[in-house]
């Protein structure tokens, strides 16, 4: 019976970018809220809450400059059930059809790229802007809205046309779900979530440009994809490499090349075996007699 462990190892490397990025989310969700309830137990979950803000992303700029990291992590980071619920679900719609199109890479690339532009452009307007001088300082955001938000509208722009069946309303196109989309956040800028929305749009403004470009042939988001890269090869563990050496270059050759030529010589002493059972000895040639002398010398 396989372990929860080999388990956990067969889902990773079979399940894909859309449905890993998803379990992220759920599993930092779950376990702030486990991390929560034990500080509640204490009636002391006040305590948690400026250990939750070193991972959401500060509105003000002297806060941002001391962790940095919240740039990236506040797009995994949900505290109502609602919230990354109608998040999932929306993502999952949308990443379904991006992933069907345009691949894990390019899906990772957008939601990450999608995510720090929300963040970005919720930075810039609440130090920009007077109408939040008042509460720039002590303002955080946090969830993967700015990061679904890019992937809705770098879906639209790439297949706008594709019909979404949606309850009571029927077959809409993508292109108008968006547009809605974006015209409720526009809106909503002047509800007590302004920084959300304008993330939102931050992430809305880079899957626009991101698809328009690629579309054209540029693909602006490759830089990130070959960084990643960059750094899985130099997280990958190195091949062992055994003692024994290649005939031809005499160089040492790694574990997956000596099982490969094992097994190689192994089905080659089988062939010679079935033509003996078939022929007789004499059949073999010279070459066969000294690879099966060889064998011999090896059990």
């Amino acid at each position: 019976m396989a372990s929860i462990s080999d388990e956990l190892k067969r889902f990773i490397s079979t399940a894909n970018t859309l449905t890993k990025l998803i379990v992220i989310n759920v599993v930092v969700f779950v376990i702030v809220q486990i991390i929560m309830t034990i500080y509640s137990l204490y009636r002391s979950e006040i305590m948690f809450e400026p250990i939750l803000q070193l991972f959401m992303v500060p509105s003000w700029t002297h806060t941002l400059i001391r962790q940095p990291w919240s740039i990236f992590t506040y797009m995994f980071l949900h505290q109502d059930i609602m919230h990354i619920l109608f998040n999932m679900l929306w993502f999952y719609v949308f990443g379904k059809i991006f992933l069907e199109y345009r691949g894990g890479k390019k899906l990772t690339t957008v939601y990450i790229l999608g995510g720090i532009s929300g963040a970005i452009l919720y930075v810039l307007a609440f130090n920009i802007f007077p109408a939040f001088q008042n509460i720039v300082e002590g303002s955080h955001a946090l969830g993967a809205s700015a990061s679904i938000m890019a992937i809705v509208v770098a879906t639209a722009v790439m297949v706008p046309d594709y019909p979404l069946n949606l309850i009571l309303l029927g077959r809409i196109p993508l292109k108008y779900i968006a547009i809605f989309s974006v015209i409720l956040d526009v809106i909503n800028i002047r509800s007590g979530n302004a920084g959300g929305h304008i993330a939102h749009l931050g992430g809305v403004i880079f899957g626009g440009i991101y698809m328009w470009q690629f579309k054209s042939g540029v693909d602006i988001g490759k830089w990130f994809e070959n960084l990643v890269q960059s750094v899985a090869n130099l997280l990958k563990p190195k091949p062992r490499m055994r003692t024994a050496y290649n005939a031809n270059k005499r160089r040492p050759i790694s574990d997956e090349e000596f099982v490969s030529s094992k097994k190689a010589f192994q089905e080659e002493i089988d062939r010679i075996l079935d033509k003996i059972a078939k022929s007789g000895y004499d059949s073999l040639t010279k070459d066969e007699k000294d690879k099966l002398f060889r064998a011999s010398g090896k059990k």
